[in-house]
């Protein structure tokens, strides 16, 4: 299948199959696959936690909203998080890079201050959000990118140090009869002219 229907197939599942496990390979491959994510001079500011453990996602999906049925039936968890001290970046992170990316982030980023610096760090992790998406749709697993969750409530059961929680994904297979599906409802996205510029 080419990357375009791919595209065209993917959605946020709403529903998954509570029997629908993802194998073991699979999950490491998705392991290797983000610890490859692309960012901005490779600072990689970011931490990645799977989670299968049913006694913990449960406790997770307790402080999750709306996202609590997904969080108990998907397949895993992926916790997203971010680098929490600046200085721990600086004296890690930018100790592995060479002298341009060290240099980039003294002249471009750390003019910002800490409140920006910490902005720049979170982008990355975003940027390694679409990765993952984009591969877990490659390999015919359903995903749901989930913000709406209580990222301190996060930190606290996974005991996080050193990182903050931005945001989950459930992954997993969808049920049947998930209504999110665009064979269900059709995918919306506004018109090629609204969001495409050609110069």
């Amino acid at each position: 299948m080419c990357f375009l229907d791919i595209a065209k197939s993917r959605y946020t599942t709403k529903k998954y199959d509570p029997n629908g496990e993802i194998a073991d390979k699979t999950i490491e491959e998705l392991k290797e696959i983000l610890r490859l994510s692309p960012s901005s001079i490779n600072s990689q500011p970011w931490k990645f936690t799977f989670i299968s453990d049913a006694k913990t996602r449960s406790e997770l999906s307790k402080v999750s909203y709306h996202n609590e049925e997904k969080i108990n039936e998907a397949s895993h968890i992926v916790v997203f998080s971010v680098i929490e001290n600046v200085e721990d970046f600086e004296n890690w992170n930018l100790s592995h890079l060479p002298e341009r990316a060290f240099s980039y982030y003294n002249r471009m980023v750390k003019p910002k201050g800490e409140a920006g610096i910490k902005s720049w760090f979170s982008c990355q992790v975003y940027l390694s959000l679409g990765f993952f998406l984009s591969a877990c749709a490659s390999m015919g697993i359903d995903s749901t990118p989930m913000e709406g969750i209580e990222t301190g409530e996060y930190d606290r059961i996974l005991q996080q140090e050193g990182y903050k929680t931005l945001f989950a994904v459930a992954i997993g297979y969808r049920d049947k009869e998930d209504v999110n599906q665009p064979s269900i409802t059709p995918k919306f996205r506004l018109d090629r002219e609204n969001v495409i510029r050609t110069i």
